[in-house]
């Protein structure tokens, strides 16, 4: 097989699985921040702000991992 065309299969499927991963990520990250603000409301703010830097740095993650898979592409 053609390298270039198992870059090309390798981009799409690692891009596939970091968009995964981060909604995954994401959705239980939100889950267990409603879970722990329905438990304690007078804790929301601190919970609401830890998940936004959470989700930030879930994010970023899966934008690495979209800029690798990308280089990929252009490098072979």
């Amino acid at each position: 097989m053609d390298p270039a065309a198992l870059a090309y299969l390798a981009a799409g499927l690692g891009a596939g699985i970091a968009a995964i991963g981060a909604g995954i990520g994401i959705g239980w990250l939100a889950s267990s921040s409603m879970d722990g603000a329905a438990r304690q409301p007078e804790a929301a703010g601190d919970i609401r702000g830890l998940m936004i830097v959470s989700a930030a740095l879930i994010e970023g993650v899966a934008l690495f991992a979209l800029i690798i898979c990308l280089l990929l592409v252009v490098l072979v």
